[in-house]
């Protein structure tokens, strides 16, 4: 199970997939040229988010379905440390879905 980190410092910002950099995979959705950030809105959590889905379901098609929503639900809540697991990212996904349906 991956284990998907985030920190804040005043060094910057760290997003890390089981200890190694989270690639932003903009060869499959570029939105922003300035990296990852998490806020409640802009490129760059969006950027995140995409980052985050595609790693975890090595889909970039649904990635790109589901970044918008992920981000507003989820990556918008981030505060300077955060952690999520595969378990969870799941978990956010089959939420989401459900709204969709509802």
């Amino acid at each position: 199970m991956k284990r998907y980190t985030g920190e804040r410092t005043i060094d910057g910002i760290s997003v890390l997939v089981d200890g190694e950099p989270l690639s932003p995979r903009a060869d499959q959705l570029k939105l922003t040229d300035y990296g990852f950030e998490w806020s409640y809105e802009g490129l760059e959590p969006s950027q995140l988010a995409f980052a985050i889905l595609f790693d975890h379901l090595g889909n970039a098609a649904e990635a790109k379905s589901l970044y918008p929503s992920f981000m507003q639900r989820i990556v918008a809540n981030f505060d300077n440390e955060w952690e999520m697991t595969s378990a969870d990212i799941d978990a956010a996904i089959a939420a989401l879905r459900g709204e969709r349906a509802a």
